[in-house]
């Protein structure tokens, strides 16, 4: 109730009451500089996305096998080149993985069959050398254009090409002057490419030093996997 000096004015305090509630404490204007950074960061995290998928696309379609040409092809392609949202190897590694079992699933495990194989009948072969599968044929991301890609390690890399000569393969060099590689990584000694019976291999050659360190892998940037013969043929005896 409300009180005007010794009287109770019932109405009046009604009225009271619906100015207030009438005319409510205008809302405090929303901070501008806020919602601007949050919609940026929605928007950049979107386009990272995309791009990633995008690269993976590239990479599992059409042969690009650098990660770095992958995304900087995906981001000019969507209109972003100089986009800070590019994302980092391991999520188009990861896209990649998506994309491949999305749409390849069936022909990938014949794909990854057929050049594990042909790797490891080519690493017994250069047992000698120490050989490693690593790259795409090993972890599952070899595309409709993957190359067996096989680590050996030697004194020399004449070593090897004096091998390869003497078993009538043919061979020719791949360059490695412009090849991209993340900070850290060793650069091999000699790259050779070589035309198996059913796919394409890559030999990297390196000195013997560095067969027990622990590089970095030349397309994503992280310390890879590798695999002996045994661990290949064990691969492959597996479902």
């Amino acid at each position: 109730m409300c009180m005007t000096g010794n009287t109770v004015g019932v109405a009046g305090c009604v009225e009271w009451r619906r100015i207030i509630v009438d005319h409510p404490a205008p809302a405090m204007p929303r901070n501008p500089s806020r919602a601007r950074p949050a919609k940026h960061l929605r928007h950049a995290e979107a386009m990272r996305r995309d791009i990633a998928n995008l690269a993976a696309r590239l990479m599992a379609e059409d042969g690009v096998s650098s990660y770095s040409l992958a995304k900087r092809k995906a981001a000019k392609q969507l209109g972003a080149p100089d986009s800070e949202a590019l994302p980092a190897n391991p999520e188009i590694e990861a896209a990649l993985h998506t994309y491949l079992a999305l749409y390849q699933g069936d022909e990938l495990h014949e794909r990854l069959t057929l050049l594990r194989r042909e790797a490891l009948e080519l690493m017994r072969l250069l047992a000698v050398f120490n050989p490693y599968l690593t790259g795409p044929v090993l972890d599952g991301t070899a595309g409709r254009y993957a190359e067996a890609e096989i680590e050996l390690f030697a004194d020399s890399a004449k070593d090897v090409e004096i091998f390869l000569l003497e078993r009538n393969f043919c061979f020719e060099p791949a360059d490695i002057r412009h090849a991209e590689l993340p900070h850290g990584a060793h650069r091999p000694e000699a790259r050779l490419r070589l035309e198996g019976k059913t796919a394409t291999v890559q030999l990297a050659i390196y000195p013997y030093i560095l067969e027990r360190m622990r590089r970095r892998n030349p397309h994503t940037g992280q310390v890879p996997g590798r695999a002996g013969v045994d661990t290949v043929a064990a691969l492959l005896e597996s479902p």
